[in-house]
Order: C-alpha cells, then structure tokens, then sequence
C-alpha cells in the first residue's frame, strides 16, 4: 500500500502541476488544443484513415481539421445556440472527427451516434434523440440521402435540423464566432446501452476529456513521436477518447481503419502497426484472440512488431489464456507479452479507471473458485483445488482514487474481501443527462461510516492486491459480447416480441463463458395457451433473427420453459442470475423436450458472473 500512496501523492503533485499550466496558457478545453496544434504545426498530418493495410482514403493535418471544424460550426451557430445538442451519425472515417469539434467550435455539445443498418430497428436512436432533446443531425452525403426513410419511420428524425457536413465548403469564415466556454462546459453525452425506453447520457465535460488523455498519456509514456492505430468505433469511449483525442492532445499522429475491416481481416489492424512502425494500440480482448484463430503462418511474411510498445486489452474482462496464447503467436514477429497492458475503465469515469503501465509486465494470480463465488480472496495454493486466473488491471494515475467497497452497507471492504469499485477523482464525468434519480445513485456515493465522497459506484466487483485493481464480475445484469455491452431488459423485449407464443415479462437474458469467450443464453416462458403442437423451430428462429437485427448478437443456446416457471423475486422481477444457475444445472422446467439442453460440459467451463 506504501508504493500505492506514493504514487497517488506524485499524481495529486502531478495533476495540480498540469491545472495549473493548463489555465496558465489558457488551455482549458479541447478547442484550445487544437488551436495550439494548428499554430504550432499545422500541416502535420494528424489523422490518417486507411481503407485496408495499404490504401489510404485520406488524412487530415490540424490546419484541415481546425478550418473544417470552424466552417460547420458557423452553420450550426447561424441556426441554433449554444448548448444544443447534436446528434454525430457517421460512418467510420474522418468526417466523425471533424462534425465532433464542429460541435464543439459551435459551443454545442456532441452526442456521438452509430448510423442503422438498413434491416435494423431505429429504436436506440430515438430513445437517445428524445432523452437528449438534440437539435441537430450531422452526417456525410451517403447517409443524407437515407434520411427521408429514417424520418417517415420516425417522427423524432424528422423534428431534426439536418446537416450534410460533406458538403459544407472549408474555406475559413470569418462570420465564425469562438464560442465561450471553459473546462467545465459539457463536450459531450456519452450514452451507454441503457434500457431502450430510458437511456443514460454520461455527460462529458472537457476538463473531463483532458484530464483523462492525460492520465493516458502518463501511465502509458506517449509523446509527440508515438504512433497510434485504431479501429475501434468513435462513438464509443474507448474510440473517441483514445483513438481520437489522445493523439490531439499529445500531439502525435493516428491511423484508423473501420471496426468492419477489423473484423473482416484482422491481421490488417498488425499489418497497419508494422507498415507504420506504430506505438501504442488498444482493443477488447476478443480482437487479440480473432488475430491468433485468423493467423496462418504464410500470413507473417514482412510482419514487424518489435516497435509496438503498448498493447491496451480493456472494454471487456481480460483472459490470460489470451495474453499468453497471443504473445506466443506473434514472438516471431517482434511481439513482446511485456507490451500488454491490461485496463479497466467506463464511460461514466469517462475512459480509463486503472490500466498497467507500459514500463510493468502485466501479473496474473489464481484464485480460489468457492471462495470467489463468496466474494473472498483466497490465493490458489494447491493447483489440484479449483481455481481461476484473475488478471491485474494496473494502478489509477493522477487523481484518481479507487475503493472497493461492501455494496450493502456501504464500508470499506478488508484485503481479503470482494466488493464493488467506487472510484472519485477529476476524470468522473457529471452525472446524467436529465436523470438526477440516477446521477445520485451512481455519482453520490457517500461511505456510510465517515461520509466520504461523493464516489462514483461502478456497478463491478473487484480487489486490490499490491496496488493492482482487479476486475472480477459485475453487480449489474450488463451483458459484455465482444467488447460491446447490452443490458438484459432491451434483449428480453426484443425476445417476447419475436413470437405471439412468448410471454410477457417472463422472459431472462445472460452470458455464460464458453472456452473463454461471453455467450448469449435466453431464457424465455410460453404462454400457456399454446400447447405441445407449437412449432418450436419456427419459434426459435423468430428469437435468433430479431436478436441479430435488434442487437448484432448471436444468441448461443435458449431454453423455452413452461408458464409460470421463470425465477422471480417476491415483487415480481425477474431472477436473472438464479435462471443463469438453472440454466447450468440442467434445472429449467422445459416446456417440450425437444429443446436442447445446455451442453454439460458448460458447467465445468470457466464460468463469470454477467
């Protein structure tokens, strides 16, 4: 604990010293960077976007972005005012980039938004249009095109002032006015999978931003000549706050390619890092272990990995077994294990809580199974016990404080404790957006026996062993699926609405870990009117496809049971995690017994709380 409090006095030392200098050169907020940026160099290039490993389909040098900027601003300034929301709906690409600080050079707050597939419902964006009251509609001339559709399915898309920023000239204008704000004023609403009719906007301020890149930039040594390669999604956290302004702030240059490329060809994101000797990159640890299934040895030729210097693993739990397994494969090629840096963060903390640094080699322990299930901390001593691997996530940076925390009555928990993650400091955001039922019980947390706080409650369960944040299950019923998050209630809406045989508010949704991976499990009651003839194929197809379309989510196994046999509480709601447990001991009250039971080798597999 002694070397834990020394640093967290060198960051108080720190983050005083960065305040301070920040105000000093009046470099409060994120368009103040980018001024400085442009003045200092402004034909660097500070963004490139690449189609594939080899073809580039344009970059931006900070003159580009901060004039492009300023002229989409002056459209947004001459029709609304300042402190309106803008919903962003861009494809990958660096047109997000520029309508983001267009956002922010209008004095506007952004509000970063994904563009529907054609067969996909517009249900999440309209919760999120009502929820932020938003103004604005920026997008590309492609997605302009589509908008007639969007708005003859729904009303709210077509209350939307709409703007094709691609057609938006950049020549500087002078009518353009430098809004007024500071480090406190809101950049953005971040929001989270929350449920479909009452979203969450985390909101965003850009003392909430810098700090945070800060943070990054400490913990994991970035300067002016690092390199960084993303493709993660800009309208998530992880891809706006480190794929796009970290490297403003350090001053660096970026490469992006889009999430789809990835996930198509994964080896192009290490094609990409060996063609431009790139730094640092991060990624759920889905995508390390999509790389090593992907890879063929006749597919490394020319591969250079010796100057990656930091690997983030985050957004999801973290498997050894993928540290290991993809170290192993890539040694070859330059790779270093060292080079991993697992973290743990979330939107409301605005990015990263604690992550290893990039000078530490991430540590694993093994930990005892039965004891962990109590929420204890027994060290694995004899290998012939059942055990789990938990990785490390690293120490929090600056100011930033974590505490772990017995969630009933609200006191610290002791060493060999489990509890849930409270975290206070500079980077936790300003609660939500027009929510303050759910500001106060997420940002205001107070410990019942000295008062302390306010805390941040995460909502996760973890320890501290040796200054080290590890990350072990969550208190919420959030599902994790490759990196992204879904909550239980939007998927069992989804799933009663798939089939008239489906009963209402009987149904669960939960992820099991097969061969250390999150699946999908639905758990789902028939109404009992319907009798053994029900055609169960036609029913379960129903399920499969309207999660696709709804959540991009394959669902692994279901269990339809019987009327009046899901596990509930005393008030009605539902048991998620005693149907979870049923589902695994074969303890559902199937409704025929042709539906397949889950697999028995399920129960021995490496199972986490979702």
């Amino acid at each position: 604990m002694g070397g834990l409090w020394r640093f967290l006095k060198i960051g108080n030392k720190f983050i005083t010293g960065v305040k301070q200098s920040l105000r000093k050169a009046a470099l409060s907020t994120l368009l103040d960077i980018l001024h400085q940026r442009a003045t200092e160099n402004p034909d660097r290039k500070a963004y490139t976007f690449l189609q594939d490993d080899v073809t580039v389909s344009g970059s931006l040098s900070y003159q580009d972005l901060l004039q492009q900027s300023q002229a989409i601003a002056t459209q947004l300034q001459q029709l609304g005012s300042p402190g309106e929301r803008v919903l962003l709906l861009y494809p990958p690409g660096l047109d997000f980039i520029i309508g983001f600080f267009g956002c922010l050079a209008a004095g506007m707050i952004a509000v970063p938004g994904y563009p529907p597939r054609p067969n996909q419902s517009l249900n999440r964006l309209e919760s999120i249009i009502k929820d932020a009251e938003a103004t604005f509609a920026l997008t590309t001339t492609a997605l302009w095109q589509q908008k007639a559709r969007w708005q003859d399915q729904n009303p709210d898309f077509a209350q939307l002032k709409w703007l094709d920023t691609s057609s938006i000239s950049s020549v500087p204008r002078k009518d353009w006015q430098p809004p007024k704000i500071n480090q406190d004023t809101l950049a953005l609403l971040q929001y989270t999978s929350g449920s479909t009719g009452n979203p969450k906007g985390v909101m965003v301020s850009h003392e909430n931003l810098l700090v945070n890149c800060r943070d990054l930039a400490v913990g994991w040594n970035h300067a002016r000549d690092s390199k960084i390669v993303s493709w993660l999604p800009t309208f998530h956290d992880l891809g706006l706050v480190y794929g796009i302004l970290t490297p403003l702030l350090v001053g660096c240059s970026c490469y992006l390619m889009s999430p789809l490329s990835f996930l198509l060809k994964p080896l192009n994101w290490l094609k990409i890092i060996s063609r431009y000797q790139a730094t640092h990159s991060a990624a759920p640890n889905f995508a390390y272990d999509l790389c090593v299934r992907k890879f063929k040895p006749e597919q490394g030729k020319g591969l250079d990995l010796k100057n990656w210097k930091m690997a983030l693993n985050g957004a999801q739990p973290v498997r050894a077994e993928t540290i290991e397994k993809f170290s192993k494969t890539f040694a070859p090629y330059g790779f270093k294990k060292q080079v991993f840096c697992p973290g743990y963060g979330l939107a409301e903390a605005t990015l990263k809580v604690a992550a290893v640094r990039q000078q530490d080699a991430p540590i694993s322990i093994e930990i005892e199974s039965a004891a962990l299930s109590e929420n204890r901390l027994v060290i694995a001593e004899n290998r012939c016990l059942k055990s789990q691997i938990q990785v490390g996530c690293g120490y929090s940076e600056i100011d930033t404080q974590v505490k772990i925390i017995n969630p009933e009555s609200l006191t610290p928990c002791n060493p060999t404790e489990i509890g849930e993650i409270w975290v206070s400091g500079m980077t936790v955001a300003q609660g939500y957006w027009n929510n303050p039922v759910a500001t106060g019980e997420t940002f205001q947390a107070y410990l019942r026996d000295t008062g302390e706080g306010p805390f941040l409650r995460t909502g996760d369960l973890g320890f501290l062993y040796k200054g080290q944040l590890f990350v072990t299950g969550r208190l919420k019923d959030l599902i994790i699926i490759e990196g992204r998050n879904h909550y239980p209630q939007d998927i069992e809406l989804t799933v009663e609405n798939s089939h008239p045989a489906l009963r209402s508010g009987c149904g669960a949704a939960f992820s099991v870990e097969v061969k250390g991976e999150e699946r999908l499990v639905i758990v789902q009651e028939v109404e009992r009117s319907y009798g053994q003839n029900l055609d169960l194929a036609t029913v379960e197809q129903k399920i499969k496809e309207a999660v696709a379309v709804e959540h991009d989510l394959r669902v692994y196994q279901m269990a339809l049971i019987r009327h009046g046999t899901i596990s509930k509480t005393s008030s009605g709601k539902i048991q998620r995690q005693n149907c979870r447990q049923q589902f695994l001991n074969n303890q559902l009250n199937l409704f025929t017994s042709s539906i397949k039971s889950p697999e028995t080798k399920l129960q021995d597999a490496n199972i986490r709380t979702a």
